[in-house]
C-alpha cells in the first residue's frame, strides 16, 4: 500500500458515453447486487434495493414525468439524502429535462428566488420539506407540479402529486409499451444538470453541467480509485453538492458499490456498524471531529501513550499493510468504526494531513482530492495506493493542470482543462467569461506541485492577504495551524490595516474550545480564556516569518456561520478595517 510502484497503475475501467450509460451498464452487471440500504422508518433495519429495481424505478419516473409534459423542462428537487431523491434526480437527466438539486437548509425565500431563476416546471421535495417547497414556489409562475417524494396526507390531494403514485403509473405506462423516455437520445453536451454554487441569493451562481461532464469525471477517477467488491459506502454528505453525488453515490453505483444512506450526522458511527461500510466520503470536520473523539477516549482511559507508541511502530515497519496485525492492535478503533471500514476520502476543505497519517497508521487507508463544482467536481485527488497525506493528489486522468502567475516559492493560480470543465454559468456569460479562458478553467485557487507531480493547494486567491512589500498570505495556512492547538475550535485569519502604520497585519476571530478550557481549567474568568488563546496564538507565532504573525485576535462568543458541507461562511473580503478592540 502507498508505494511508487502504483504511481503509474491505472485502473482499467469501462468507458461511460452518459449518465442513462451509467444505470444501465451497473445493472447489467450487478443486476441481483443492492444498489442501496434504505430504511423504512427512523432507527429501524437497513433494506436493500437491487441495480435490476433502481434502473426499474428511474424508467417508470421518467416515463411519468415525460407524459406529464416534463420533457426538456426544469425540475428542481429538494430534499435530506434517499433513494427517491436520486432516482428523481436520474429520472429528470436520463430523458426528461434538466435537474434542478437545491439546497434543502437555504430560508424559503433564497428557495424561491433560485426557483424563479432557474425557470422551473416542477418541484419534488421530501416530506420533511413539503411546508418550506410549497411556499417557496408559490409565486413562481412557470410551476405547474408539485410533488411530495415521502408519504402525502389526505388533505394534499389538492396541487401535490404523490411520488409513489406516479412511479407506479409510469410502470403501467411501460407495460403498455410507452417508449417516451427509455428511447430519447441523450445529447452528452447539452445541460442536464443546473447547480448553484453556495453564497447569498444575489451571488450564488447557477452552474450547468452535461452529461459528458459528469460522466467523464466518474470514468477517470475511477482509474485513480476502485472500491473493493462487495464494497458498501455510507452517504453523509447531502446529495444537491456534487461533491457527494458524483464522487461518492455516482462512481459507487458505476463501480457496482452499494450506497447505504445515513440517517444524521450522529448517526455515522452506528449506520457504520449496521451498514458494514467499507467506505466513506466526508468534509475534513467530519473526520476529525471522530479523530478528536478518539484521542479524547484514549487520554480518558490512559492508553493515549501506548496508541502512539502503536502508531509510530505501525509507521516505521508499515504494519498498516498487515491487516489482520493492525486490527488486532487497534482492534477498539476499527470496532467503533463497524470493522470493515477500508477507505476514507475526504474533501471540500483543507484537512489536517496528521489525521490522515493517524487513519492510515490504524489500517484504515484515507485519501484527499480537490475540485469544484465547476468541474463536476473533481480536479485532482491521491491514489487509493499511492498518495501523500498533505496533498490532494495528482490531475485526474484526461484533466490537465497548470500552474500560472507563479511567485518565488513556485505558488500560483491553478487552472485546468479537460471533460468535465462546465458548460458555463446560467444567464451570466460576463461571469463565464471570467473563469473560462480559451477552455481552461480559472480555479481562484493558489497551489503549487512537488517534483513527483503532486499538488498541493494553498489558499483561496480571494482571501489572499497582500502586505505593502508584496508579501502573499494565506489565511488558510495559519488557520491550519491554529486548530492544531488544543483550545481554539474554529477560527478565521484575514488582515487589517494597522492605524499608526497603515500596513497590513493579521487578525484571528476565535471561537475558543470552552469544554476543553473548562476540563483543563476547573474555573477560569473571561480574562483567562483570552489569556490561554493568547498562548495559543504565539505558540504559533513562534513557528512562523515575522510578517506571518498573528498581531491581533479577537474573541468570540458563538460558532461560526456554515454551509450545509460544514464550511465556515467567509465575510468581510481578506482585509478590513481595524475596529477598535
Amino acid at each position: 500500500m502507498n508505494s511508487k510502484k502504483y504511481r503509474d497503475v491505472y485502473y482499467r475501467m469501462r468507458y461511460i458515453n452518459d449518465l442513462r450509460d451509467l444505470v444501465y451498464s451497473s445493472a447489467e452487471m450487478f443486476g441481483e447486487d443492492p444498489a442501496f440500504l434504505v430504511k423504512d422508518i427512523p432507527g429501524g433495519e437497513y433494506r436493500p434495493i437491487k441495480f435490476s429495481q433502481f434502473k426499474e424505478d428511474i424508467d417508470c419516473l421518467g416515463t411519468k414525468l415525460t407524459e406529464m409534459g416534463l420533457k426538456d423542462k426544469k425540475v428542481a428537487l429538494i430534499g435530506e439524502n434517499s433513494y427517491e431523491w436520486v432516482v428523481s434526480y436520474l429520472a429528470v437527466t436520463n430523458g426528461t429535462g434538466i435537474i434542478v438539486p437545491l439546497d434543502k437548509e437555504l430560508p424559503e425565500g433564497e428557495l424561491n428566488s433560485l426557483l424563479q431563476r432557474s425557470d422551473v416546471d416542477a418541484v419534488i421535495f421530501s416530506e420533511k420539506m413539503k411546508d418550506k417547497a410549497i411556499k417557496a414556489s408559490q409565486g413562481v409562475d412557470a410551476v405547474e407540479y408539485r410533488i411530495n417524494m415521502g408519504t402525502p396526507r389526505k388533505e394534499e390531494s389538492q396541487g401535490v402529486l404523490d411520488w409513489k403514485l406516479l412511479l407506479e403509473e409510469g410502470r403501467k405506462l411501460l407495460e403498455e409499451g410507452s417508449t417516451s423516455f427509455i428511447n430519447t437520445v441523450i445529447d452528452r453536451d447539452a445541460m442536464c444538470s443546473l447547480l448553484f454554487t453556495s453564497g447569498t441569493t444575489g451571488l450564488a451562481k447557477g452552474v450547468m453541467l452535461s452529461h459528458k461532464n459528469i460522466s467523464a469525471n466518474i470514468y477517470n477517477m475511477s482509474k485513480f480509485v476502485k472500491i473493493r467488491r462487495p464494497g458498501c459506502g455510507l452517504s453523509v454528505l447531502p446529495m444537491h453538492h456534487t461533491y457527494e453525488l458524483t464522487c461518492h453515490v455516482f462512481t459507487g453505483l458505476y463501480q457496482g458499490m452499494c450506497v447505504a444512506i445515513c440517517e444524521g450526522l450522529r448517526y455515522i458511527q452506528p449506520n457504520m456498524k449496521e451498514a458494514e461500510a467499507t467506505v466513506m466520503l466526508g468534509v475534513p470536520i467530519v473526520f476529525e471531529t471522530m479523530h478528536r473523539k478518539i484521542w479524547k477516549q484514549a487520554e480518558a482511559s490512559g492508553s493515549a501513550g501506548a496508541i502512539r507508541r502503536l502508531l509510530e511502530l505501525s509507521r516505521k515497519t508499515k504494519l498498516y499493510n498487515r491487516q489482520k496485525a493492525i486490527r488486532r492492535l487497534f482492534g477498539k478503533i476499527h470496532t467503533s468504526l463497524g470493522n470493515n471500514m477500508s477507505l476514507f476520502i475526504a474533501g471540500g476543505a483543507p484537512i489536517d494531513p496528521q489525521v490522515i497519517r493517524d487513519y492510515e497508521a490504524m489500517g484504515i487507508p484515507m485519501i484527499q482530492g480537490y475540485g469544484m463544482t465547476e468541474n463536476a467536481p473533481i480536479i485532482a485527488v491521491n491514489r487509493d495506493y499511492y498518495s501523500k497525506a498533505d496533498s490532494v493528489g495528482k490531475p485526474m486522468p484526461g484533466t490537465d493542470v497548470k500552474i500560472i502567475n507563479r511567485d518565488e516559492d513556485d505558488v500560483g493560480e491553478i487552472i485546468c482543462r479537460g471533460p468535465s470543465v462546465m458548460l458555463g454559468y446560467y444567464n451570466n456569460p460576463e461571469a463565464t467569461a471570467e473563469v473560462i479562458k480559451d477552455g481552461w478553467l480559472f480555479t481562484g485557487d493558489y497551489g503549487r506541485f512537488d517534483e513527483e507531480g503532486f499538488l498541493y493547494i494553498c489558499g483561496r486567491k480571494k482571501n489572499v492577504i497582500v502586505t505593502k512589500n508584496g508579501k502573499n498570505i494565506f489565511p488558510e495556512e495559519i488557520e491550519h495551524l491554529l486548530l492544531e492547538q488544543p483550545f481554539i475550535e474554529e477560527v478565521i485569519v484575514y488582515g487589517v490595516i494597522d492605524k499608526k502604520s497603515k500596513d497590513t497585519v493579521v487578525k484571528a476571530e476565535v471561537y475558543p474550545d470552552f469544554k476543553e478550557i473548562q476540563n483543563q481549567f476547573s474555573e477560569v474568568t473571561e480574562d483567562g480564556i483570552k489569556d490561554i488563546i493568547k498562548d495559543a496564538i504565539e505558540d504559533v507565532n513562534d513557528r512562523m516569518p515575522v510578517y506571518k504573525r498573528v498581531k491581533r485576535f479577537k474573541l468570540r462568543d458563538e460558532e461560526f456561520e456554515k454551509t450545509t458541507t460544514r464550511k465556515i461562511k467567509r465575510t468581510g473580503g481578506s482585509i478590513r478595517e481595524e475596529d477598535d478592540e
